[in-house]
């Protein structure tokens, strides 16, 4: 692997993390522009998604490891972690779209 495809990657994973770490700060200070369960499960499954995708990111091991010898148990051990750090990201990415967009019309 080149230097310059190692730099790209660090600049993707660098744009990525800034806006994911952006999205939690609109979540975390300003009022939610999204239902209040949405909301209430972005603040409390944030933390532990960034967590998550640390340990996944520093082992290297893939976000989706599934077996046909799991158990129907390790399958949703596996499985949950997944599915509720990509419905935060996706709500707290929608939040911070509501709220520049609110932004935008109020000025």
């Amino acid at each position: 692997m080149s230097s310059k495809s190692k730099s790209l990657i660090l600049v993707r994973r660098l744009l990525v993390w800034t806006l994911y770490f952006f999205s939690g700060f609109i979540l975390y200070s300003y009022k939610g522009f999204l239902p209040s369960f949405l909301i209430t499960f972005s603040r409390i499954i944030y933390p532990l998604s960034i967590f998550w995708l640390q340990i996944r990111l520093k082992k290297r091991t893939n976000f989706l490891h599934i077996d046909s010898k799991m158990t129907t148990s390790q399958l949703w051990f596996n499985l949950l972690p997944v599915i509720a750090s990509l419905l935060t990201v996706i709500f707290s990415l929608i939040n911070t779209f509501f709220y520049f967009l609110a932004k935008i019309i109020s000025s």
